[in-house]
Order: C-alpha cells, then structure tokens, then sequence
C-alpha cells in the first residue's frame, strides 16, 4: 500500500510574503523543515513567472510553481520521469496553460469598457513609478509585476456599485474577474483551485497513485478556490481585510497571527510530526 504524500499549496502576498513588507523570515524555518522533510511547497499566487523566478530562489525552492491565479503551471523538467500530457516546454519548464493570452483581456478592456475607464487603471499603462507607489514593491520588482502574460490587475477608483456594473459586463463578455488583496484580476476562467487539482493529479499518476494530502494556505478571495479544493484549508489572518467566506464546512482553520507567522504556526500544528522528525537534520 502507497505511503502518504503531503503537498503544500500557499499563496504569497499576505500568506506566506508579509502584507507590508514582502518577507518571509517568520516561516523560514518551517520552510527548511519541509524541505527535508520532503514536503513540497507549491507557490500558487497572482504573481507573474518574472516575479516566481526571483522568489523561487530566494525561497530556495525547486518545486513547481502557479502563476497569475491558476492561468499556467511552471513544472521543473526533473519534477517528475515522464512529460505530463498537454504541456510544453518553456526553458526549464514543462507548462500546463490553462486560458488565454493576456492581449485577448487588453483588447476586451480597450475596445468593451468605455463608461467605465474613468474608474480604474490597468496594469498595462501604469508606469513601475506608479505601481511602486501602490504597492511598496522596489522598482525592479515592480518592472517584474508588470510582465502578465494572462490577464490584466487593475487598480479601480470608483464606488461598490460601480464596481459591481462593471464586473457584471466583464462576466457577460466572457471573463473572469477575481478580486486580489490589492488589485482587481482580469483573465479567462482559470483559478488556484482549478490549478491544484491538476497538478495534485500530476503527483499521483507520477509516483505510482500514492494518497495524497493536500494543505492550502491564502488570505484573500483569490485563494477561495484553492482553500476549498484543498483536503486541508488554512486561511491565514489579514491585516487589511476580514476572512473571505468558505462554503466548505470541514477541515478548515483560521490563524490567529498574520502573514507568515501565521503561515508557519498552522504547518507546525498541521505537520508537527512529520516537521519534528526532520528537525535533527536541520
């Protein structure tokens, strides 16, 4: 009978990446444990493949990776001994898309959204100036931020109920709108949970259908889909905004602390054996 498999899908601004500052230290440690414990970490995030090349290595991770909510999956050529089905290779990749190119949501907005434009703006014409002032992020991380490949974050300026026309008219023209913890998304009908079953799929063909343990961890309506496709759904607290509603009503817990504090305290709770075991070798 196949032992079990454990595998960790986080999000990263407000999860794992404090909302302010970007760092990580607080669950660094818990990092390390997963790592030798053979716990793989799936960065599943609105940020970009320019953004995860950099985190990746900052984080020391050598697993595969989902950007821009759930629209495409980065693999590691060694992930695994054979090619999954539909994906191709890019560099170092095998990639799995799941929705269409980012300039079919720019013409979308440029050509089907005029009574709405004075109330928002996109990624697309924001200068990295602009954005570092939004967001906080360093010049260059913010040059990274911008090159979407799927779908386009906007910044919007009006009220709720403009909002809500304007998300309205996006759905009927055939897109799918998401709210991030700073920025409006706007791409095809991909999500984080679409993403990880996918991938949680790739694991079980790939190493002989051993059972599987997934554990997701998000703070913003974003993550929704990933937290209830998850076995285990850890919402992390936020410092700028309340817990999204879960429709799930089973194995799933809410952080007391923020960020990656909390991040690691619910992995130590969820994991502690398994983390213990390998903390002699840290």
């Amino acid at each position: 009978m196949s032992s079990l498999r454990t595998l960790v899908f986080s999000d990263l601004d407000g999860t794992l990446l404090d909302h302010f500052t970007y760092q990580s230290s607080p669950a660094d440690k818990t990092l390390a444990q997963l790592k030798c414990a053979n716990i793989p970490v799936i960065l599943n995030t609105s940020k970009t493949l320019a953004e995860l090349a950099i985190i990746h290595r900052e984080l020391k991770l050598d697993t595969p990776f989902i950007v821009e909510n759930g629209a495409a999956i980065y693999i590691p050529i060694a992930t695994f001994l054979v090619q999954p089905a539909d994906t191709e290779i890019v560099g170092d990749y095998w990639v799995k898309s799941f929705c269409l190119p980012r300039q079919h949501w720019l013409t979308l907005l440029a050509e089907q959204t005029d009574e709405f434009k004075k109330y928002y703006q996109g990624f697309s014409t924001m200068s990295a100036a602009d954005l570092t002032e939004i967001t906080g992020l360093s010049l260059a991380e913010a040059k990274r931020a911008q090159q979407r490949q799927y779908g386009e974050p906007i910044q919007w300026f009006g009220d709720e109920d403009s909002k809500n026309s304007f998300i309205e008219h996006l759905i009927d023209l055939g897109a799918n709108v998401v709210q991030g913890g700073r920025f409006i998304h706007i791409g095809g009908y991909c999500d984080k949970g679409q993403a990880l079953i996918w991938l949680t799929e790739q694991y079980r063909e790939n190493f002989n259908n051993p059972a599987i343990l997934t554990i997701a961890l998000g703070d913003g309506e974003n993550d929704s889909p990933m937290l209830e496709a998850a076995d285990i759904a850890v919402q992390i607290r936020s410092p700028v905004h309340n817990f999204p509603t879960l429709y799930r009503q089973f194995k799933t817990t809410r952080t007391q602390e923020y960020g990656p504090e909390g991040w690691a305290q619910a992995l130590q709770t969820l994991l502690a054996k398994q983390l213990l075991s390998s903390s002699t070798i840290i």
